[in-house]
């Protein structure tokens, strides 16, 4: 029972900010000066509607009065002001106060009665509910007024009338009197100090995104950094590795139109352009696949497949590769292995893994292929006993800033496809892994998921 009396204190005071927020208008709809004054008008009404029974009961007759005309006044403000959605009248709301503390001033005991007390709060609502450049304005105009209505009684006293008798009556007409000007300086000192609170909250919230945003740009430079690095690199493999062997073509050419070619020399040149003509296919098809990835996203179908099955087309060129260099080329695969990974990627990787381990395996080395399952993956080998790859170009042989090597026998590489392997093994779930010693070969590992089948 007692657990389920702060749920209950905590529903009625979410139901009476509802019913605070419906009545004052959202801070969406209105200023935070017409909600100062929804609020006031609010309280106001309410302690005007007590205050004209109270007077009326204690005699004082004109004072109920001016609490009747400030009720029927603020309520057609508020109406207007807040169901109408049409601007309060600053000006009338101030000439309203005039009339209303003057006329009390004189009708309930002058500088002895309460009118000085409720004053300066009238003041400060006045302030809180007017445009900026009418402050000055109106705190001249109300201290001018008040100086000339504690004149009047200076010189004229007789025009004051005194309604309280000394004692408990100028204690019953303090005590009645002080909740207004309180409830006032509380309503507008709430609403600034939440109005501030929420500023601040925004400004903090802005810088939040203002730092966020910064990172975001900062990132995007990098990246926009690294795609020009790209291009440039991309630019500089066309300019150059593209227009050698096409300039030896057209060498060729002009030989062979001249006449000027023996058999032996001949057949020496086709070897040569043979040799740069398969590189720049090489090249062409990595930078083909690579640029098609990067401009239409690389579309991925993942079956389940026997891997052996799915890399006998890239052994059989493999073994084509090889025998040309006089290379053993090995590869032993269980028939019973099956994988889970896109066959087109697959193959591609395999294909160029296996053409860069026979371009820099010396004639009569040897290149070996197996796989093996390790928990959930499947681990495929490419050992081979060649030229090795060097310590300081191993950490960018996955970039496209990798330096492009010729092979054992002068064949070029363009640096290109290992990083196209690594990006397209990784979007099949995969990754790719190397160690190699210089001088003594190396050996590539390509995981890719297992399938369920195993």
């Amino acid at each position: 029972m007692l657990k389920s009396i702060p749920n209950v204190l905590g529903f009625r005071s979410v139901k009476n900010k509802i019913i605070w927020s419906d009545l004052i208008g959202d801070r969406s709809s209105f200023s935070l000066e017409s909600r100062i004054f929804h609020s006031i008008c609010a309280c106001l009404i309410f302690l005007s509607a007590i205050y004209f029974p109270y007077n009326l009961y204690a005699g004082l007759y004109v004072g109920s009065l001016s609490a009747f005309l400030l009720c029927i006044f603020f309520t057609y403000q508020f109406y207007y002001s807040r169901f109408k959605a049409k601007p309060h009248s600053t000006f009338l709301f101030a000439v309203i106060g005039l009339i209303t503390f003057g006329i009390n001033y004189f009708s309930n005991s002058g500088i002895n009665g309460s009118t000085d007390l409720i004053w300066p709060a009238y003041l400060l609502l006045l302030l809180a509910i007017s445009p900026y450049q009418q402050h000055l304005r109106w705190l001249i105009i109300y201290i001018i007024y008040f100086l000339c209505l504690h004149l009047l009684e200076f010189y004229y006293p007789d025009l004051v009338q005194n309604p309280f008798t000394a004692g408990q009556g100028q204690f019953i007409d303090r005590i009645t009197a002080f909740p207004l000007p309180v409830l006032v300086i509380y309503i507008i000192i709430r609403y600034i100090r939440k109005s501030y609170d929420k500023e601040r909250q925004v400004a903090e919230e802005k810088a939040l995104a203002i730092e966020k945003s910064k990172v975001q740009i900062l990132a995007q430079k990098e990246q926009l950094e690294q795609l020009n690095s790209e291009k440039d690199k991309l630019m500089s493999i066309i300019s150059h590795d593209l227009r050698a062997p096409l300039i030896n073509i057209q060498s060729y050419l002009g030989l062979l139109n001249s006449r000027r070619l023996d058999d032996k020399n001949r057949l020496m040149f086709e070897t040569s352009l043979l040799q740069s003509t398969n590189g720049a296919v090489e090249m062409l098809s990595n930078l083909l696949h690579w640029s098609k990835t990067q401009m239409d996203g690389l579309d991925v179908d993942l079956q389940e497949i026997n891997l052996l099955t799915a890399l006998q087309s890239t052994f059989d060129m493999g073994q084509l590769l090889a025998s040309k260099k006089e290379i053993l080329f090995i590869h032993q695969i269980s028939p019973a292995i099956y994988v889970t990974t896109d066959i087109d990627i697959l193959q591609l990787v395999l294909r160029n893994i296996i053409t860069n381990a026979v371009k820099f395996t010396p004639q009569g080395g040897k290149i070996q292929v197996n796989a093996e399952l390790i928990l959930n993956e499947c681990k495929i080998t490419v050992s081979d006993n060649g030229k090795g790859i060097a310590p300081e170009k191993q950490q960018r042989i996955f970039s496209i800033n990798a330096e492009s090597t010729y092979g054992t026998n002068n064949e070029k590489g363009v640096g290109l496809g290992l990083m196209l392997c690594k990006e397209f093994i990784e979007k099949v779930g995969g990754k790719i892994e190397f160690e190699s010693n210089l001088g003594q070969g190396s050996n590539f590992f390509v995981c890719i998921p297992t399938s369920s089948k195993e």
